[in-house]
């Protein structure tokens, strides 16, 4: 019997047979029910049967086997079988496990009613494959493109629906000020709230900065002429201010004059500076150096401090990324880990580049070089 009329025939016992192999894989709780492990699984093997029986030039299996088999239809059996598990709580792994549980079922009941093997059978087994192979591909893909849209879809709504509280209780907190005479720790408690609510809106913009990333439309860059070494004197000063137990140098050299983003490039020294002041030793400078090349400026701002673990420094500039044990663990600004990744991602948007070497007898450098334009 050729297998995708055994697969028509058969599509009861096979999925009874996939249902209790299926229940060995220890799926969560939520993905136990025998009514969801069978739902859409019929469909599944529809599609199979049709497809080992559908004509294939064997360019077109070449194409197949290499994942560049054209899509037939808008939404997929394998993509509504994806949303689906996604909405109904099973994870990547269990939807995984599923194929592979289909397959096993369909082979083994296939194979035990089988007396003799042909080259039919071998074809026949070969589309199989490949069929079950562009399911679970087109399945992992959706899954994939779902999750990383519910996670941009939250980030963005968290940073652009916060921001109009979080607003309301900075201007709360300036007019209570304003109000009459306070003692001085109501005084302290009202700058403690503007302090807080600024910080709460620098890590809503990051996290906006980061679902522009994410989302592949990058960050917004706008050019103007300007002077990096007039920037970095600038945001030097506010870490003073901020920062009055740190001191800080600044170091420049040739032409330092550019087409930028100047607020962008205010983040990069904001992000790299303030990395430097939580990990710096505090009775140690950090130094600035801007110098200015034949084609970019670069920018390097180097801390005495625990370095950074060589393990660690390759995805040093990943988003939402620690590094490091215990009291040694390198948190990016905010303590979120976004910080240095969005200091990447708008240097890369410059055309530049950003690196960092750390140790303990050198101390810790990050270095980003800007072309002029």
């Amino acid at each position: 019997m050729r297998l995708s009329t055994f697969i028509r025939e058969n599509s009861a016992p096979i999925i009874a047979e996939w249902e209790a192999f299926a229940g060995t894989l220890d799926p969560s709780p939520e993905a136990a029910s025998p009514l969801s492990l069978r739902n859409h699984i019929a469909y599944i093997l529809r599609f199979v049967a049709d497809d080992i029986d559908s004509p294939q030039t064997d360019a077109e299996q070449v194409d197949k086997s290499q994942g560049k088999n054209a899509r037939r239809s808008t939404n997929s059996v394998a993509e509504v079988h994806a949303a689906l598990r996604q909405a109904g709580g099973f994870n990547m792994d269990q939807m995984v496990s599923e194929y592979r549980a289909l397959r096993a079922s369909v082979v083994k009941l296939w194979s035990a009613q089988t007396t003799e093997t042909t080259l039919q059978d071998i074809h026949d087994l070969t589309r199989f494959n490949e069929a079950i192979d562009q399911e679970l591909t087109e399945s992992i893909s959706y899954y994939s493109l779902k999750v990383e849209r519910s996670r941009n879809l939250f980030l963005g709504i968290l940073g652009h629906d916060l921001r109009n509280p979080i607003g309301a209780m900075t201007m709360s907190a300036e007019l209570i000020g304003r109000i009459g005479s306070l003692s001085e720790r109501q005084t302290m408690l009202i700058s403690q709230i503007s302090v807080s609510a600024s910080r709460v809106m620098e890590i809503l913009d990051q996290l906006l900065d980061l679902t522009r990333a994410r989302l592949g439309s990058g960050l917004q860059i706008i050019r103007e002429t300007m002077d990096m070494a007039f920037v970095a004197r600038q945001l030097v000063d506010e870490m003073r201010t901020a920062h009055p137990g740190n001191s800080f140098t600044v170091e420049v050299s040739g032409d330092t004059e550019g087409a930028w983003d100047r607020p962008r490039i205010g983040q990069v020294f904001s992000n790299l500076l303030g990395n430097a002041v939580q990990y710096g030793f505090k009775d140690l400078p950090i130094n600035v150096s801007i110098r200015g090349e034949t084609h970019d400026v670069s920018v390097s701002i180097h801390n005495d401090g625990v370095p950074i673990p060589p393990n660690a420094v390759a995805g040093i500039f990943e988003a939402l990324v620690r590094s490091g044990d215990g009291e040694d663990v390198h948190l990016q600004s905010n303590n979120l880990g976004l910080g240095l990744y969005i200091t990447k991602e708008i240097v890369v948007a410059h055309g530049g580049s950003i690196k960092v070497t750390s140790s303990e007898k050198t101390g810790t450098t990050f270095t980003a070089r800007f072309p002029r334009a």
